[in-house]
């Protein structure tokens, strides 16, 4: 009964965009395959040296997209939302963009698109992180907005189905197990 309550917990805990319907199944391991380029040595993605990066000059573009981001710290989850009342991950950044005269795709996959490719050894503040959250999924399906990154830990600003729009951290399990890639818009 422990064990039941543990993973409910941690199902409540994490959640997804919700673009694409979540079912799932604990009798199968899921895999999600990230290239080599962007994990060093195999390492997962929380164990990256961040020391061999350079200090990078402080992008004003990217922080007012990252200040645009927070202020909906709190706001409830809705799927395909865009408003106070309730967004989505994808609804959080184009919103974010936008407000920042930014134009940028509406849904995470096209998202994706964007931007060039960094790795995560490289990250800064402003960086897109994208995720599969959905067992055997070939699309991405959730997007985050990188607001801190210090030492080894980088922490970026989403909506999940759960909490809403929160702050949450690429060490931590769930996240550091879906994430698929990232890129750099500025």
């Amino acid at each position: 009964m422990k064990k039941y309550g543990i993973i409910l917990a941690l199902l409540l805990l994490t959640g997804s965009c919700g673009l694409v319907k979540k079912k799932t199944s604990y009798s199968d391991t899921r895999r999600v395959h990230v290239d080599a380029g962007d994990i060093p040595d195999g390492k997962p993605a929380a164990e990256i040296n961040r020391e061999s990066a350079p200090a990078l000059p402080k992008n004003t573009k990217a922080e007012a997209v990252i200040e645009s981001a927070l202020e909906y710290t709190g706001t409830r989850y809705k799927y395909g939302g865009t408003t106070r009342k309730g967004m989505d991950c994808s609804g959080l950044l184009y919103v974010s963009f936008l407000e920042n005269d930014i134009p940028f795709p509406r849904s995470s996959y096209n998202m994706a698109d964007e931007g060039k490719r960094v790795k995560l050894s490289q990250i800064q503040k402003g960086d897109l992180l994208f995720f599969k959250t959905k067992r055997g999924g070939k699309k991405v399906n959730h997007v985050g907005l990188v607001v801190d990154v210090e030492d080894e830990e980088i922490k970026f600003i989403h909506s999940t189905t759960s909490r809403g729009v929160i702050v949450s951290s690429l060490r931590e399990g769930y996240w550091n197990y879906s994430f698929v890639k990232a890129t750099r818009i500025f």
